[in-house]
């Protein structure tokens, strides 16, 4: 007989959203038990959340915090006032990570540290090592550079995890009373409060929402909403680097410091979602649209400028100086997918897998141990590495390490991005192997997506008698697709990227979607002049770049691809960790040193004759997996001519 689910949508998510919310979707949630983001994950698991604490020694984060309780002795250590982010990070990662498999050193270490942050914490509530223990107590007094509300908004969202999936609250007690204390100073002009004030990296909004949505405190979404619309009235100063030039209501472009505009547009959406505020969701939709249209890489990464890890003029998307960093992928896909539950529209998981599969995954190595904080597509022939965080090698941590607990906490509850339901059904989001769950029924999927386009889905528990709606999200990439139900068959989705199946439907049912993952070759926008004249490889979902090491016998700078011969694909087991590659036909040109002087008039024959060079076959490997062998070349986008 059919059977009403037994397994409710997971409430251990990082989006829990409150009783009275607008959105269009609920957040569900998958378990995930094979395939390649449960490969990802298992790495995540077993090697680079465990090594956090040990991290966390080394670089002296917890040595700050034993100083601060005054359990230790010596200098504090960092050169940044928001080294006790790195903290909470990883403990938001380790929650996530428990709520998956227990562990009793994790706990352990979630406890230990847990207890460490709560004794650093000053009786009123404040906490922040920096100030504490190297500005003698000084607080607010540096907002633009200071951080402290940052911190703060870190420490939440880790507690707000920890208290999700244990229920206990030593953690979720110590972030109150630091929010309290925030609450007890900061607030418009007339509001009694000594300080009308932001921070200069927005993170304590967004993480405030989840604050109310945890306790039912309406005070928090009421400070979260304050701090938003007081971006951009020059309480900073007046920087677009800061979100302080133009407040986002009247924002017709993301401009900035790519971190601090998304999480700031992150919080936006969140607050239309629980509020119905119309201007914030208007601005939202509109930033969003301005932002994939002229200031996203191909990748999904972020952020053009290395100075000031800031976006840049419209279509301004340079290769080897793209910055893309870690983080701002991470905060796309935060703010997309909030986007996502608020409107329904398949668009925003349409960049969330362009992001996740690109511009986030190569964030980390193939086996969890070292980073990239910034992610070119780009890196010529005879590259000299400046190291530290603006390396193009991959790097074991970071003097700012903020992207690597950032990417552990991502992976550790990449469930919860996955999939969502309403009252008329589930939505897949993205494809994995496993099990999605709503309200309505748990639908088991089999696939080897991204290397092979087939999902099967099997309806495994549903309500009887009633009828509900099985929406798959047809990517945007897609050229052509079916889906085979019952004794039917569908190939056209809706207008807005959904394929929406309504039937009474009964245990055993199954769902067939094939997907075409045929390679292509992708041309840019003409306006972007950094690659004009070139083309880049795509399958699916996944980006592709060349690598030195694949191609012996000379560089890539000088290589071209043929557009008029065919790709091949050819899975191959033994490279990375098991990728799919993608062989093209190309040309590689010797050509003589160019003398003194590069240049020439246009109107005279160029400097070098016109060479066809020696054929060559062109590998490319999934931008993801790059840096993961010898240093060398890479790059996306390649030349036609």
């Amino acid at each position: 007989m059919p059977r009403t689910p037994s397994v409710p949508p997971s409430p251990t998510g990082p989006v829990r959203l409150g009783p009275d919310a607008r959105a269009v979707l609920r957040p569900a949630t998958v378990g995930l038990d094979a395939g390649f983001w449960h490969t990802r994950r298992e790495v995540n698991a077993h090697t680079s959340v465990p090594q956090g604490p040990g991290l966390l020694e080394s670089a002296g984060n917890l040595h700050n915090l034993r100083l601060a309780a005054g359990t230790a002795e010596g200098e504090f250590r960092g050169g940044y006032p928001f080294v006790d982010t790195d903290v909470y990070k990883w403990l938001e990662a380790a929650a996530w990570q428990l709520a998956q498999e227990p562990s009793g050193d994790l706990e352990a270490h979630v406890d230990r540290i847990t207890a460490l942050v709560a004794d650093a914490q000053q009786p009123d509530g404040y906490l922040n090592t920096w100030f504490q223990l190297v500005k003698g107590g000084e607080r607010y007094q540096d907002l633009r550079w200071g951080h402290e509300l940052y911190c703060a908004g870190h420490l939440i969202q880790a507690a707000v995890a920890h208290h999700r999936v244990t229920g206990r609250t030593e953690l979720l007690d110590v972030a109150r009373r630091f929010a309290d204390q925030v609450d007890s100073v900061f607030g418009p002009p007339g509001s009694g409060k000594p300080i009308d004030g932001i921070d200069g990296h927005p993170e304590v909004e967004t993480a405030l929402v989840e604050l109310y949505r945890e306790t039912g405190e309406r005070r928090y979404l009421d400070l979260a909403a304050y701090f938003v619309d007081r971006h951009g009235h020059g309480l900073l100063g007046g920087e677009a680097y800061c979100q302080d030039r133009v407040p986002l209501r009247e924002a017709t472009n993301v401009e900035g410091h790519a971190v601090r505009q998304l999480y700031l547009l992150a919080a936006a959406a969140d607050l239309a979602t629980e509020t119905g505020d119309p201007g914030l969701r208007a601005a939202a939709e509109r930033l969003w649209q301005a932002m994939t249209t002229t200031k996203t890489h191909l990748t999904g990464g972020l952020g053009a400028h290395h100075d000031e890890e800031d976006f840049g003029d419209p279509y301004e998307l340079p290769n080897e100086r793209a910055y893309c960093e870690t983080c701002a992928a991470i905060a796309s896909v935060q703010w997309s997918w909030r986007m996502a539950l608020l409107t329904g529209e398949a668009r925003y998981s349409d960049l969330i897998e362009r992001t996740l599969y690109n511009g986030f995954l190569a964030g980390v190595s193939l086996d969890g141990e070292r980073w990239l904080y910034v992610n070119p597509l780009q890196v010529r022939d005879g590259h000299t590495d400046p190291g530290g965080d603006q390396s193009a090698r991959r790097t074991r941590w970071f003097r700012c390490a903020c992207c690597p607990p950032n990417v552990m906490r991502l992976l550790a509850s990449l469930e919860h991005y996955l999939a969502s339901g309403d009252d008329d059904g589930l939505q897949i989001h993205q494809y994995v192997a496993g099990r999605y769950r709503s309200d309505l029924a748990v639908v088991r999927a089999e696939t080897d997506y991204p290397w092979h386009g087939t999902v099967a889905l099997t309806v495994e528990e549903t309500p009887a008698d009633r009828p509900w709606t099985l929406s798959l999200r047809i990517p945007e990439w897609c050229r052509e697709f079916r889906v085979r139900c019952g004794d039917r068959t569908y190939d056209a989705p809706a207008a807005d990227g959904w394929l929406r199946l309504e039937r009474t439907w009964a245990p055993g049912d199954r769902v067939v979607l094939e997907l075409t993952l045929e390679p292509r070759l992708t041309a840019a926008d003409p306006r972007v002049d950094a690659v004009r004249g070139c083309v880049a490889i795509e399958r699916g979902p996944l980006v592709y770049c060349l690598e030195g090491v694949d191609h012996p016998g000379g560089g890539l700078d000088d290589v071209v691809v043929d557009t008029t011969r065919p790709l091949a694909v050819k899975h191959r087991p033994d490279l990375l960790g098991g990728v799919t590659t993608v062989v093209a036909a190309g040309r590689r040109r010797h050509l003589p040193d160019p003398g003194w002087w590069p240049y020439a008039p246009a109107d005279q024959s160029p400097r070098h004759p016109r060479q066809e060079g020696e054929p060559v076959e062109l590998t490319a490997v999934p931008y993801y997996a790059w840096a993961n062998r010898e240093d060398g070349g890479m790059r996306v986008w390649l030349p036609t001519s």
